[in-house]
């Protein structure tokens, strides 16, 4: 990945386009195989060469969407400065730009992640810990260091990871709102929840 910041189109598998797009707009349990057949251009038969159910489907989606985010949030990390403030920034930043640019898969993740089984759901949400873990260090090392002045930095960041995919409901490209006027407002947002010390 060249740069964290760029987003380019998606390039998914047929069924994993189909997948996308039907999850989406019927869900996990209103989506059928013929479904995705029909949309990726297969037949149904064709689908099961590919993939032995449609929970071998939604995994392989929901770990694509979950891999994307991973490496881009470390690729921020790296390019960022050392310091907490900064790398709370760059994390944060490509928090917001993901749930902006891959809101379709980030809202298909988080609503079917029930609709995942257990096996499939104890991997999937050990990804989506590391990232959280990911934020939980640069908030604790602020508080550490004196940038960052919350008594609650767990707390403060699961709100912030909240606030970053709560965007995938409702950011729009075709907003009222330019994308980096929305991204300062809602870091301003995310460093007042840590209280960033002036």
């Amino acid at each position: 990945m060249a740069d964290w910041r760029q987003y380019e189109e998606l390039d998914y598998s047929r069924i994993l386009e189909a997948a996308l797009q039907a999850f989406y707009e019927h869900g996990y349990h209103g989506t059928t195989t013929r479904d995705l057949a029909r949309r990726s251009g297969l037949s149904v038969p064709g689908v099961y060469h590919y993939y032995p159910s449609k929970q071998d489907i939604l995994f392989d989606l929901m770990n694509v969407v979950i891999d994307e985010l991973l490496t881009r949030s470390k690729q921020a990390l790296r390019d960022a400065a050392p310091d907490p403030r900064s790398q709370f920034d760059a994390l944060v930043e490509s928090l917001l730009r993901f749930h902006m640019y891959r809101r379709t898969g980030a809202t298909v993740s988080t609503a079917e992640l029930r609709s995942l089984e257990p096996g499939n759901r104890e991997r999937y949400v050990a990804k989506r810990d590391e990232q959280q873990r990911m934020l939980d260090r640069v908030v604790l090392d602020g508080v550490r260091d004196g940038v960052f002045s919350t008594p609650y930095p767990k707390d403060a960041s699961r709100a912030i990871a909240s606030l970053c995919v709560g965007v995938a409901s409702w950011y729009r490209p075709d907003g009222s709102l330019p994308v980096e006027a929305l991204l300062e407002r809602y870091l301003q947002i995310a460093r007042s929840i840590v209280e960033t010390a002036t």
